[in-house]
C-alpha cells in the first residue's frame, strides 16, 4: 500500500529514490530553461550567469522556507520592459551598438540594473512582514481569489503568442511542415503520457514528450530537413573563451537612482503572482495528500509570509551575482501538478543541476540545441495549464460568478492584462508613463476590489 501511494505522487517533504529524483529534477530544469534563458537574451544579461543565479536563488529559497515550499525561482518577464528601458537610457551610443552586436550589455549597465533588482526585493519582504504581522487574512482581503485567479490566467494566456510562435513559426527554410509535425508530436505525446501512463513513467510526461519530439526531429534530420539548433560560441558570451568549462561572469551591483525608480516598483506585480502560485500549490498538494491517505503537517497558505520574504531575498541573491529579477515559476508548478511530484528535494536537485549546467559549455549547447518546435509544443501545454490553474483557484475558493462585483473585478483584470499585452506589447501607456500589463492589471484589480468592498458586510 505504501509503495502504491508513493508511486501516485510525492509531498513536499518526501524524497524519491536517487534515480527517480535525478529524472524528476532534470524535467524541472528543462521546463524552466526556455523562459529563464529567454529573459536573459531579451534583456542582454549574461546567459550563463542567469542560469546560475536561478539555481542559486532556488536553493536559497528552499533553505529560507525550511524545505517546505516546492517552488523554483526563475527569471521574471514582468521586469523586461523596466530593465530594457533603464539600459537604453543609461547606455552610450557606443555601448548600445556593442550590446546589439554581442547580445550582452556592458558590465557597468548590468551592475546598475542589479541595484534596482536588489532593491525590488525589499518590496516582497515588506509584503511578507505585513502578512506575518496581520495574518494571511489581510492579504486575502487585498488579494482575494477574484484577483489571484485572473492574474494567474493572464500570466498563462499572455504567453499564448510565444507558445504558438515557437510551435508553428519556422526558422529553417522549407521546413514549415516538418516544424509543425515536430511540435504536434511533442504536444500530443506529452498530453497522452500525462493522461494514460501510470506509476513512475506517468510522472515524466514532459521529459518523455520532449524526447518524442527530439526523436521525430532526428528522423527528419536524417531525411535532410534539420530543425535542430546550432549555437555559436559568440552566443554563449563569456563561456566561449574558456573552453568546455567556465565559471559564469559575475558582476557587483552599482548604486543607480534610475534603476531604483524604474525597476523596484515592478515587484508589486510579482506579489499577486507569487500569492496565486501558493494557492495553486496548496490545492494540488492537499489533493495528493488526500489521495495518498496522508495528512499534511502544515498548510502552504499559512507559509505565505515566508514565501514572500523568500521571494524578496532571492531577488537580492540573483541581483547580487548578476542575474535578472525573478519569481517562482508557473511552468514548474504546472509540471508538478501534472506529475504530482511536489518534492522539495527534487527542486533542490534541479537547482544544483542548473548551476552545473551554467558552468559547462557543451551542456548549455546541448540544451540550446533542442529544436524550437519541441519547446513550442511543451509551451502550448504548460502555458495553458498556468491559465487553467487560475480557474482552479476560483473554483476551489467558491467564487460567486453571479456577483456583479466579482465579475467587474475579474473582467477588468483580464482585459487590462491581456489587452495591454497584445495591443501595447506588454506596457500600457498611462499619463505619460508605461506600466507593465500584469502590474497594471493587478494594481487596478486591487484598487477596484477595495473600492467595491466599501460597505460590505463581514459575512459577505
Amino acid at each position: 500500500m505504501t509503495k502504491k501511494n508513493d508511486v501516485y505522487g510525492y509531498l513536499p517533504t518526501e524524497r524519491p529514490e536517487t534515480g527517480k529524483l535525478l529524472l524528476y529534477a532534470l524535467q524541472q530544469v528543462i521546463v524552466m530553461f526556455p523562459a529563464t534563458i529567454t529573459v536573459a537574451l531579451i534583456t542582454k544579461f549574461q546567459v550563463s550567469t542567469t542560469i546560475f543565479a536561478s539555481g542559486l536563488a532556488t536553493l536559497c529559497f528552499t533553505f529560507i522556507t525550511g524545505g517546505k515550499i516546492p517552488l523554483y525561482y526563475g527569471s521574471s518577464f514582468a521586469y523586461l520592459a523596466a530593465v530594457m528601458s533603464m539600459a537604453a537610457a543609461e547606455c552610450t551610443p557606443e555601448q548600445l551598438a556593442q550590446a546589439n552586436a554581442t547580445g550582452i550589455l556592458p558590465a557597468e549597465i548590468i551592475s546598475k540594473a542589479q541595484f534596482g533588482i536588489i532593491m525590488s526585493g525589499f518590496v516582497s519582504i515588506a509584503a511578507g512582514l505585513l502578512v506575518r504581522r496581520f495574518g494571511k487574512e489581510t492579504v486575502e482581503k487585498i488579494l482575494p481569489a477574484t484577483i489571484t485567479g485572473p492574474v494567474a490566467m493572464i500570466i498563462g494566456l499572455s504567453l499564448a503568442g510565444n507558445a504558438l510562435g515557437d510551435a508553428v513559426a519556422c526558422e529553417v527554410q522549407g521546413a514549415d511542415t516538418v516544424w509543425l509535425i515536430v511540435s504536434l508530436v511533442t504536444l500530443l505525446s506529452t498530453i497522452l503520457f500525462s493522461i494514460y501512463l501510470k506509476g513512475f513513467l506517468g510522472q515524466l510526461p514532459l521529459l518523455l514528450g520532449a524526447a518524442c519530439g527530439c526523436l521525430t526531429a532526428g528522423a527528419f534530420a536524417l531525411g535532410g530537413v534539420n530543425v535542430f539548433r546550432t549555437i555559436s560560441d559568440e552566443a554563449l558570451n563569456s563561456l566561449a573563451s574558456f573552453g568546455p568549462f567556465a565559471i559564469p561572469a559575475f558582476t557587483l551591483p552599482k548604486v543607480s537612482m534610475a534603476a531604483l525608480v524604474g525597476i523596484m516598483p515592478i515587484a508589486i506585480a510579482t506579489i499577486p503572482e507569487s500569492t496565486a502560485h501558493m494557492y495553486q500549490l496548496d490545492i494540488y498538494v492537499q489533493d495528493v495528500a488526500k489521495k495518498k491517505g496522508k495528512k499534511m503537517d502544515y498548510s502552504l497558505i499559512d507559509m505565505l509570509d515566508k514565501n514572500l520574504i523568500g521571494d524578496g531575498l532571492c531577488d537580492m541573491v540573483a541581483g547580487f551575482v548578476g542575474g535578472p529579477a525573478g519569481t517562482n515559476y508557473g511552468e514548474n508548478i504546472s509540471t508538478m501538478a501534472i506529475t504530482r511530484v511536489f518534492s522539495v528535494p527534487v527542486i533542490q536537485c534541479a537547482a544544483i543541476i542548473a548551476m552545473i549546467v551554467s558552468c559547462f559549455t557543451p551542456l548549455i549547447k546541448g540544451i540550446y540545441a533542442i529544436p524550437k518546435p519541441v519547446i513550442g509544443g511543451l509551451e502550448v501545454y504548460l502555458f495553458g495549464a498556468i491559465a487553467a490553474q487560475g480557474i482552479a483557484i476560483m473554483i476551489e475558493k467558491k467564487v460567486d460568478m453571479f456577483s456583479s462585483k466579482n465579475i467587474a473585478v475579474i473582467a477588468c483584470i483580464m482585459i487590462i492584462g491581456l489587452g495591454g499585452h497584445f495591443q501595447f506589447g506588454g506596457n500600457i501607456p498611462f499619463f505619460g508613463i508605461n506600466i507593465p500589463d500584469i502590474a497594471g492589471a493587478s494594481i487596478f484589480g486591487i484598487l477596484l476590489n477595495a473600492l467595491l468592498s466599501i460597505g460590505d458586510k463581514k459575512n459577505q
